[in-house]
């Protein structure tokens, strides 16, 4: 799949494909979740320009290789191949907001955080940092 250019993910592509797998990390898509992707699609400065109608294909590619045993593997080669590196606390922020959006973390979203902190090489203390961020924004 990623040496066809139709599968090919461009920056938000990304963006949206890690905000999607953490969302559907513990196999429930909550409301909140997919509140949370769809304001920052249509609100953050970084998804300016960018179509709507790809948050179904992405989703899509995101839920086809949940379903495939390296599935993950390949996901994250998706992703590294189309986010430029200045854009990787980005991504880690907005999969973490997206975590934090129903108020709980459950152990499927806290180990695929820490599988994007590894594959994106996230400084501890940045991720830290983030992740404190996030969890100030959606206290109740």
């Amino acid at each position: 799949m990623p040496d066809d250019p139709a599968h090919a993910f461009t920056a938000q592509d990304s963006l949206v494909a890690l905000m999607i797998a953490v969302s559907a990390s513990d196999e429930d898509i909550r409301t909140a979740e997919l509140v949370k992707i769809q304001a920052a699609v249509q609100m953050l400065p970084i998804f300016s320009g960018y179509d709507q109608d790809r948050l179904g294909v992405t989703s899509q590619i995101v839920f086809d290789l949940f379903e495939q045993e390296d599935g993950l593997d390949a996901l994250f080669g998706l992703i590294r191949e189309g986010l430029p590196e200045r854009l990787y606390e980005t991504a880690y922020a907005l999969a973490c907001d997206v975590a934090a959006a129903d108020g709980t973390l459950d152990e499927a979203e806290l180990r695929l955080l820490e599988e994007i902190r590894y594959e994106l090489e996230l400084d501890r203390l940045h991720a830290a940092a983030i992740e404190r961020g996030a969890r100030a924004r959606h206290l109740t």
